[in-house]
């Protein structure tokens, strides 16, 4: 299997110029499916902290790079929404975050901020034993008992270390949220409402925001969040 990828047809949120080579590094297996960008590509084309796979390989080697509170061991390990990037030595702490293009873009945050993760919920299951399992966004898994009051659509955030839910925030009208894909990615308002398409459409939700127009965008391409999301993006 090749472990290159054609610039042209990478994935419209991929934070690589598409004209400059032919060719760049294919993600690996792992969270965020055909939308995770490589570590490699973060490290080497977006923050220009190496020069080569052989740089990062001996950073990740060093624990210099943490991923949502773990040492990743492959340069080629996808990159996505809401993750959170942490350089050790430089005391530096990033979450990944769409920007008003739909591209994958790294926001300084602080220590603090680092400590846990967003997660959306995408699907919610019944598991053996009794337990209902919840499939975020990017693919993670999480046990909880049932009857617990959690539901599709809503967000979760984690706590990297102890991988608890520390936060649960409910997608409803008047919640908090961001744009992450469409022509709206990156915009934030509050959920005015939440119109419910008939068939196997798409539910449409329209969003309000103090200091802009508003917008109008489908469901599955907003995610709630909480003013701390925002807050800590300043250092």
């Amino acid at each position: 299997m090749t472990r290159h990828q054609k610039r042209l047809s990478v994935p419209k949120s991929w934070p690589v110029e598409r004209k400059t080579a032919t060719w760049t590094v294919k993600a690996g297996a792992g969270p965020h499916g055909e939308a995770g960008v490589p570590l490699l590509i973060v490290l080497r084309d977006v923050l220009g902290y190496v020069d080569s796979r052989k740089e990062a390989n001996y950073a990740l080697n060093e624990n210099g790079v943490l991923v949502n509170g773990d040492a990743p061991s492959d340069v080629e390990r996808p990159i996505g929404m809401f993750d959170i990037l942490s350089f050790v030595e430089r005391d530096e702490h990033y979450r990944v975050f769409p920007d008003e293009g739909g591209r994958l873009s790294l926001t300084p945050i602080d220590a603090d901020a680092a400590d846990s993760r967003l997660g959306k919920i995408a699907r919610k299951t019944q598991v053996s034993g009794g337990d209902v399992q919840l499939t975020l966004h990017d693919g993670a898994n999480i046990r909880v008992d049932e009857g617990t009051d959690y539901a599709t659509g809503d967000s979760l955030v984690i706590d990297n270390e102890s991988k608890d839910i520390v936060a649960h925030f409910v997608y409803e009208e008047g919640a908090l949220v961001t744009a992450v894909a469409g022509s709206h990615a990156g915009e934030i308002g509050e959920i005015d409402t939440i119109t419910v398409t008939p068939g196997s459409g798409d539910n449409v939700v329209t969003v309000s925001q103090d200091d802009g127009d508003g917008f109008e965008t489908i469901e599955n391409y907003v995610v709630v969040i909480d003013e701390n999301f925002t807050e800590g993006d300043d250092e």
